[in-house]
């Protein structure tokens, strides 16, 4: 059956400005691609393509023109998604990975019937939760504080704090507060700095952040300098995970040579910066295959997003908390049966 495609826009609106070391931002365009097949136009799978501006490759003034070729070349005929198991390259997706993801999700919501269940196990049957995070947005120190308070109370035995845009010292008494109240068996602490560290002063930071058991440290510098990361990865006191060092690293054999490089402790997956699931997946294998622990995020994603990079996750033995609940962000998302309990990511409808 021919298939048809279109596209809606949503400027998603956040509840307070969402800060990082890179700036603060207040609201965030995505676009949900529709797929249908013409003999059966009731049922339709839905995926999202939700760049981020200054972060993902495909952020471009030019993405809807991209979304408008695409629809074109679906809805006359010229590529069937559906004729090989992975994207035609005719839709020529290479430098558009938010756009890959939506489509590969959107086709595979269709396939299964178009009721936003793109798997089926325990976390998409509603039987189990997946473990996450509870993300810390930056601020001056009260604000921190008083999202550190709730997300305690609220039962999760993970945080995450965005660091990078206060002064160093403040950030290190929150992480000494922390500590004052939950103990290292008590509560995992991640760092994010979103590459906020020069290559001169990381080692010494890193040192000193040491000294709070953190489970691990994201992006200390910026990406793309190869050499300063593989030293800091070899002689680091904090856990390091790549996280905008993967950006824009396509191919199996350049996945490889900067796993091999580099040799991290961890990588953070973002299938909509990384071109999908099946990309995703590769990550994955590549991983495991030297030792170098992952876990999965989403990336200011709508419900819509966050839930296909949830049931994804739940397919793999999930051993730490992944990043999945930026879900609660938004003032208009999109309904969706994801809920948090007790620090885990539940999927009911």
């Amino acid at each position: 059956m021919p298939l048809q495609l279109r596209y809606t826009a949503h400027t998603l609106q956040f509840k307070f400005d969402a800060r990082t070391s890179r700036g603060a931002i207040s609201e965030h365009k995505v676009y949900f691609i529709h797929l249908w097949h013409t003999e059966a136009p009731e049922i339709i799978g839905m995926g999202e393509c939700a760049p981020l501006a200054g972060l993902s490759i495909d952020a471009r003034p030019d993405l809807e023109q991209k979304l408008e070729v695409v629809a074109q070349l679906v809805n006359e005929g010229k590529v069937d998604l559906e004729a090989v198991g992975t994207l035609p390259e005719d839709l020529q997706l290479q430098e558009w990975p938010a756009l890959r993801f939506a489509l590969e999700t959107a086709l595979l919501d269709l396939q299964h019937g178009g009721q936003r269940l793109l798997y089926d196990n325990a976390f998409s049957r509603g039987e189990a939760g997946i473990p996450i995070n509870g993300l810390i947005w930056m601020g001056d120190s009260r604000f921190m504080q008083e999202q550190i308070e709730k997300k305690l109370e609220e039962g999760y035995s993970c945080l995450k704090l965005k660091i990078g845009g206060l002064d160093f010292v403040q950030e290190l008494a929150i992480l000494q507060s922390i500590r004052e109240v939950a103990s290292v068996q008590e509560l995992t602490v991640r760092v994010d700095a979103n590459g906020a560290f020069s290559p001169q002063e990381a080692y010494k930071k890193l040192e000193r952040l040491a000294r709070y058991d953190l489970h691990s440290i994201e992006q200390p510098i910026k990406q793309g300098q190869h050499e300063a990361m593989a030293q800091l990865c070899a002689y680091t006191p904090v856990p390091i995970a790549l996280d905008e060092e993967l950006i824009g690293v396509q191919e199996p054999a350049e996945k490889v040579q900067l796993l091999e490089t580099i040799k991290p402790q961890y990588i953070i997956l973002k299938p909509t910066l990384l071109g999908g699931l099946a990309s995703s997946a590769e990550w994955i294998e590549l991983a495991e295959a030297r030792n170098i622990g992952w876990w999965n995020t989403s990336a200011l994603e709508s419900n819509i997003g966050l839930n296909a990079i949830s049931q994804f996750t739940a397919n793999y033995n999930i051993t730490m908390p992944q990043g999945l609940g930026t879900g609660q962000l938004y003032h208009n998302n999109i309904p969706s049966g994801l809920q948090i309990e007790q620090g885990q990511l539940w999927y009911r409808v």
